[in-house]
């Protein structure tokens, strides 16, 4: 495989659609609004409006995530960008700041990655992406709530990646608040 990773851009979107597929919506229709809407608001939107949602953001060039592709076909999805764009993420209870200012403190918060591209070291060429990403933004941070199991794992309960990939990328470990979800963090 020769990835390359790209930032999501407004020019891109059509390429997110393609690898989310426009029914689908990556995960149960979320179309990477989880962390960005209250539970309420989330249940309340309709796939469609969650889509319309996250294209406005993406059209407004809030940096929102990086897309892997295998020569010009798109295979996965990072989402990540400056922690203050998560409200859910802020209030989380695994993933909450430690304190202090966060705003050079970015986050990885989310993967999806086609199905024949998983389980071939996708998440860490998306998590290298993603540590390149923020530090051409200016961040200082870059962090992360992973899974740290050694468990099977059911459907869709990786997508916000793996402790040991985190680990083998630099971030270290700065609070855990739940036996299995650490709160990672790499220095940029």
């Amino acid at each position: 495989m020769a990835i390359t990773t790209r930032q999501l851009t407004a020019e891109r979107w059509d390429d997110l659609v393609a690898l989310f597929g426009l029914e689908r919506g990556a995960q149960g229709g979320c179309w990477c609004m989880w962390w960005r809407m209250t539970s309420a608001e989330f249940q309340k939107a309709s796939r469609e409006e969650r889509r319309d949602a996250f294209h406005a953001l993406v059209r407004s060039n809030v940096p929102t995530g990086l897309l892997a592709y295998d020569g010009d076909r798109p295979v996965g999805w990072c989402a990540v960008g400056p922690r203050e764009s998560l409200p859910k993420l802020m209030r989380s209870r695994v993933a909450r700041p430690l304190g202090g200012d966060v705003s050079a403190v970015w986050m990885i918060n989310c993967f999806f990655i086609d199905r024949p591209y998983r389980g071939q070291g996708l998440s860490r060429e998306l998590i290298d992406g993603a540590i390149s990403l923020a530090g051409k933004h200016g961040a200082g941070a870059i962090e992360a709530c992973p899974l740290d199991t050694d468990r099977q794992l059911m459907w869709g309960e990786g997508f916000v990646g793996l402790a040991q990939t985190f680990r083998e990328a630099g971030f270290e470990e700065v609070a855990r608040r739940a036996p299995t979800r650490p709160l990672m963090r790499k220095l940029l």
